[in-house]
């Protein structure tokens, strides 16, 4: 047992440190962008709320990935098993429970779990800044006209 949660909490840091480094980046970005004017504020919050979801998306793919890996390099689940699939169904908590974990590894789908929910919470709190930011930008601009 002790192995399974060495391992869950390893693979869990390294996703936390990717999820650490794209949230400070688009963080950085918004501030930037949100100190720059422009004459369409709702485009440019359109613009600025479809990169920022589709960078987190993209982050999240990313640590999937990074548990999908986890579970090759452990023969976590079946050999039959698609490990990408099984790492997002997991990740997401979907928990269809057509593919399950080998008995010794069984912890690692839970631990997977609660990764991907509190990644999920961070990124959420991260739209609302940016989406805050680039609101507040916008109503700036039009007081300003």
């Amino acid at each position: 047992m002790l192995r399974q949660f060495l391992v869950g909490a390893a693979v869990s840091a390294c996703d936390i440190t990717i999820h650490a480094l794209v949230m400070a980046t688009v963080v950085q970005v918004a501030r930037l962008t949100s100190a720059k004017s422009t004459s369409r504020p709702s485009l440019h919050l359109i613009a600025v709320m479809i990169v920022t979801v589709s960078v987190l998306m993209a982050a999240h793919a990313l640590e999937v990935v990074v548990w999908s890996l986890a579970y090759a390099m452990v023969d976590a689940a079946p050999a039959d098993a698609d490990l990408l699939y099984f790492a997002f169904v997991n990740y997401t908590t979907l928990g269809y429970g057509d593919v399950t974990p080998v008995e010794r590894w069984r912890l690692l789908g839970p631990l997977t779990a609660m990764n991907g929910v509190l990644l999920f919470g961070w990124s959420t709190a991260v739209i609302f800044e940016v989406l805050r930011r680039a609101m507040d930008r916008g109503f700036e601009a039009t007081m300003v006209e």
